[in-house]
């Protein structure tokens, strides 16, 4: 098999997908940094399961079709957007990119679609919204349930000003994960090796947009709840397994319920009882994930879950799906199988890391025209032709 090629030119709008847009962006950043958006727990078998879990569902095209002036048109949360897809909830992004957050904020509102904000971002909700304002941007909100007092209050509070309108709660990362990358980039945490540091030198563009003038970005939304010796992002760092409760539970979401009027979601949800609990505690949806593979190994794919759950309770919420996302057709798949919409992280990701703003946006685009010609060479002019009997289970066969 010869190796694929990929384009090694300086202009990221002449990658032709998000694999060869990965590719790019190793490129323009320091090992730990990539390492970091694209690195899976332990083994990393999740990592590859999220991504063979596709080729298990084939298509079955439906032909004669006229599917001129198709569209990939959905609501979500009674909003109009033109694709089933929003960005989702990435910490640490300052560290890609200085104003990552905004970057993707932006991309995502030029789109059309929405950007959620995570706990461990490197902007406040009220810049993001500002920033998104002349585009008519839609905020979202991710929660970790942080063991310091105020911490949760004044997430809530911020993001409620801001206008997010959705709280997206995650339960998958109470107990960290434990990532091998960790061990080969740093000698402690927040403390990067001396090979690590070489291969810093060799990014001058990552120092100068990163690091100058004010060093690593701060960790702004729960940074005024830290002891004043953790509140830079390198020593934060190594205070933050330490911050992540690990005794939440459902009375914590039914706090929440009470207290949040807009919409909830909860995110890190894979067992089918797990979303009936959500469901009848009033919550508005769920995202069916494993964390894109970076907290428990060898766990199922969303995927393998998603047609019990979308059967069982899509007309009662919202369903979400993320992890391993790479192009359109899985996309059309995820719809196929019940999804109502997608949460994009490393693809975006490395559209930030390999032009900000810029790039980010090629990522949406390259995802929506691969998902505009799957629909097309289905026989589907409307996202609602996309159903089960379009696909085939199982294993493909022959693959090892």
């Amino acid at each position: 098999m010869t190796r694929r090629r990929y384009y090694r030119g300086p202009d990221v709008r002449r990658t032709i997908s998000i694999e060869e847009l990965r590719d790019f962006a190793r490129r323009k950043v320091p090992a730990f940094a990539f390492e970091y958006v694209d690195g899976g727990a332990e083994d990393e078998q999740c990592l590859k399961r999220n991504r063979r879990a596709f080729d298990d569902w084939r298509f079955v095209p439906k032909t004669l079709i006229d599917t001129e002036g198709r569209s990939a048109e959905t609501s979500v949360f009674g909003v109009t957007q033109p694709l089933p897809i929003a960005i989702a909830p990435t910490g640490l992004n300052g560290v890609l990119r200085k104003g990552g957050d905004l970057m993707l904020a932006r991309a995502a509102a030029a789109a059309g679609i929405p950007f959620t904000l995570s706990t461990v971002s490197n902007a406040r909700p009220a810049a993001v919204a500002e920033a998104m304002a002349p585009l008519g941007g839609r905020l979202w909100m991710q929660l970790y349930a942080v063991g310091l007092p105020g911490i949760v209050d004044a997430i809530l509070e911020n993001a409620a000003a801001a206008g997010a309108e959705a709280l997206f709660f995650t339960t998958d990362a109470n107990v960290f994960g434990s990532r091998d990358w960790d061990r080969r980039s740093f000698k402690a945490p927040g403390q990067l090796t001396l090979r690590s540091k070489l291969d810093v030198l060799r990014h001058p563009r990552w120092i100068w947009d990163v690091l100058v003038p004010d060093g690593m970005p701060a960790f702004v939304n729960i940074a005024d709840f830290l002891p004043e010796e953790f509140r830079s992002m390198s020593s934060g760092v190594s205070r933050m397994p330490s911050l992540f409760k690990a005794d939440i539970d459902w009375d914590d979401v039914a706090r929440l319920r009470d207290r949040w009027q807009q919409k909830l979601v909860i995110k890190g949800v894979l067992d089918p009882a797990d979303v009936d609990k959500a469901a009848r505690l009033g919550c508005d949806g769920v995202v069916l994930t494993n964390h894109g593979g970076r907290q428990l190994d060898a766990c199922v794919s969303p995927l393998e879950v998603l047609p019990e759950v979308a059967r069982l309770y899509g007309q009662q919420l919202t369903i979400f799906v993320d992890s391993g996302f790479r192009r359109g057709s899985d996309i059309a798949k995820a719809v196929a199988l019940g999804a109502h919409a997608v949460l994009i992280g490393r693809a975006t990701l490395y559209g930030l890391i390999a032009a900000g703003e810029t790039g980010a946006r090629h990522a949406i685009d390259v995802l929506a025209g691969e998902l505009h010609r799957v629909m097309g060479q289905l026989g589907c002019r409307r996202l609602t032709d996309l159903d089960r009997s379009m696909l085939r289970a199982g294993p493909t066969p022959g693959a090892g």
